[in-house]
């Protein structure tokens, strides 16, 4: 593989709130490998490098010469393209290894619309919904474990 596309999408339900991300990949041969997860309670910038994260991951497992990233977030394509410094905590070390990683690709992130990015939407939204779920089950289960309390 040489060059690969990715659209990637992050986001929370409330901010912070339940979150996922949403990653279409494509290769030069129009294959897609959609990925889909659920990644616990943050906020949406952090859910949106995850998502990059997992992009860049992915080329490298896949040793893509080039990768070329479609991002609604501008915060996270201004901050990877220099426009904005990444000044806060809880971003820097997430920037940081994306910036890293990007470093060893032919790497490029545009900026597009929400409508433009539909696909990875939809798998954002897909995770979310399957963590809420899960994490209500478990919460379940526990509170279904313990001992009943008995009020004299």
């Amino acid at each position: 593989m040489s060059i690969l596309v990715a659209h990637v999408d992050g986001g929370s339900h409330g901010n912070p709130g339940p979150s996922g991300i949403g990653v279409v990949i494509q290769d030069a041969q129009g294959d897609k490998i959609r990925i889909s997860k659920w990644i616990g309670h943050q906020d949406n910038n952090v859910a949106e490098y995850v998502a990059l994260l997992e992009a860049l991951q992915h080329a490298h497992a896949s040793k893509a010469k080039a990768l070329r990233v479609f991002s609604d977030s501008q915060v996270v394509v201004r901050q990877m393209t220099g426009e904005y410094a990444c000044r806060s905590p809880r971003l820097y070390s997430l920037h940081w290894t994306c910036r890293k990683l990007a470093r060893s690709l032919d790497f490029s992130i545009s900026h597009i619309d929400r409508e433009d990015n539909h696909e990875a939407n939809g798998l954002v939204h897909d995770a979310v919904r399957r963590g809420c779920r899960v994490a209500a089950s478990t919460q379940r289960s526990v509170f279904s474990l313990q001992p009943a309390t008995v009020l004299a």
